[in-house]
């Protein structure tokens, strides 16, 4: 490349970047579902980025003594302090390592989730996902499958992820209608 072309090629790389501004913001389609495919306990799952805040690699956590086996410390985000479950032991899985990612649930209270790998992020059409009736009680916090490449993957909903924390420390109070 001359350096005129690339002259060129960074006055038009500059007039892209200004001219995204003078658009109106992405909205984003009904059509489809913005998901991130994860594995916990060595499993596969997938979590609706409409109901995270945030995804974190490598984020020092401080262990916290306690009955909680799914408790594995906090965290700071942003100024805050979180707790931290590990996602495999609340679905039930031994958990075979310390996991290295976590997404920090939408809303509140705080909540941060670990897992142990992120497969990737992909945008698949809502209608190939199998939703599940919101009837489930308990600790059940999968709502739903979608078939992605690899296989069907179970949806873990976040909010209910939280309703079960909620559960495990002994709070009666928690509002379901926020869900």
């Amino acid at each position: 490349m001359s350096p005129s072309d690339v002259k060129n090629r960074l006055a038009e790389l500059r007039d892209d970047f200004d001219r995204s501004f003078t658009e109106p913001a992405r909205q984003h389609d009904a059509e489809y579902a913005e998901l991130l495919a994860v594995r916990a306990g060595g499993r596969p799952y997938a979590l609706r980025l409409s109901q995270a805040s945030g995804v974190h690699s490598d984020r020092p956590v401080t262990p916290l003594p306690g009955p909680q086996a799914a408790l594995l410390g906090v965290a700071g985000f942003s100024g805050a302090i979180v707790p931290v479950y590990d996602l495999a032991s609340l679905l039930g899985h031994p958990v075979p390592d310390r996991p290295r990612w976590l997404v920090v649930a939408a809303g509140a209270p705080p909540l941060a989730l670990a897992f142990h790998d992120l497969d990737g992020h992909v945008r698949v059409p809502t209608s190939i996902i199998v939703d599940e009736a919101d009837g489930n009680t308990g600790r059940d916090v999968l709502r739903g499958m979608v078939p992605l490449p690899g296989g069907i993957r179970p949806i873990v909903d976040l909010l209910s992820a939280r309703a079960v924390v909620h559960q495990l420390t002994g709070h009666t109070t928690y509002n379901t209608e926020e869900r």
